[in-house]
């Protein structure tokens, strides 16, 4: 083939995939929890989140977990029964839902100081649910504020075996980093990274949930903080069990019963290391309190 005609090839396949990029975002992005946010500024940029119910109430922070389409939302089915009690609280995480999405290189240590600082600014000892990575940043966060009570979902420290330079790297690149990204974050790829380790039953991913969690990885900038978590670099070096036993308030680990990233046990462990109480929720998988609220909200209220 005439390098001619490869040149020609090449811009054109850079030419397609810019206009696919292009054509991959969302125009806008519904409020997570069907309310309008506020905005907390932390290190000059903004940062989103919601509050329910009565601000006399007790606090109650809703820290969600994260991935590709990581939001508040994940909280969608519990967050108003919860406001009827607490003051309830649901930020989003830098780079992730309503919040800013600066192109940083995003890690565990800058997700810890971030629960860290918004717990002490915005809250009032409260009772702080923290889902998978985020369970983690808030054990941290813990011997460093006041809160009542920690309860945690899935709680694990890492996701990804090692750290991946390269990988962050590539899915921060422009057009082809995009590209791969947009992929990653098709709403068939979605679809069946929920139905693999989000909801036990493929049957419970709503279109309303997909096409939700596609608006919110398709904002300006959103590759970012994922990129960095799909290299490994939002995982922290932490023994949860051990952590979690010298933090001086109680603990409840609530796990699904088909979660296997990982499994029931390790939280029973976990949980046996802490001196938690530990609940395992049938016919759920890393999700509970999506997939089967009234179970999970039954568990809450009888920690």
């Amino acid at each position: 083939m005439r390098p001619r005609t490869l040149a020609l090839g090449a811009a054109g396949a850079v030419g397609g995939l810019l206009l696919g990029n292009r054509t991959l975002r969302a125009d806008e992005f519904e409020p997570p929890l069907g309310q309008e946010q506020t905005t907390f500024r932390w290190r000059g940029f903004d940062i989103a989140y919601t509050e329910l119910g009565d601000p006399e109430n007790r606090d109650l922070v809703l820290l969600h977990g994260l991935n590709a389409a990581g939001s508040s939302h994940e909280f969608v089915h519990v967050a108003e029964t919860l406001a009827e009690e607490y003051h309830v609280i649901a930020p989003d995480l830098p780079g992730f839902g309503g919040s800013e999405r600066p192109p940083l290189l995003y890690s565990g240590s800058l997700y810890t100081a971030f629960v860290t600082d918004f717990l002490r600014e915005q809250s009032d000892e409260p009772v702080v649910v923290g889902s998978s990575l985020t369970a983690a940043y808030a054990t941290r966060a813990a011997s460093e504020v006041s809160v009542a009570e920690l309860v945690l979902v899935c709680p694990t420290p890492t996701t990804i075996p090692g750290e991946h330079p390269f990988v962050r790297s590539l899915f921060r690149s422009p057009v082809l980093g995009e590209g791969l990204y947009n992929l990653l974050t098709s709403k068939p790829s979605i679809r069946w990274f929920l139905a693999d380790h989000g909801f036990s039953d493929a049957d419970a991913v709503t279109d309303e949930w997909v096409e939700y969690d596609w608006q919110t990885a398709h904002q300006p900038n959103a590759r970012f903080a994922p990129a960095s978590f799909i290299a490994g670099f939002l995982d922290i070096d932490a023994d949860l069990g051990v952590e979690l036993e010298t933090v001086g308030v109680p603990v409840t680990i609530i796990w699904g019963s088909e979660a296997e990233m990982p499994e029931p046990e390790v939280g029973r462990a976990m949980a046996d290391t802490a001196g938690a109480s530990f609940t395992s929720i049938d016919g759920t998988d890393l999700l509970p309190h999506a997939e089967q609220p009234t179970a999970f909200l039954d568990a809450f209220a009888s920690r």
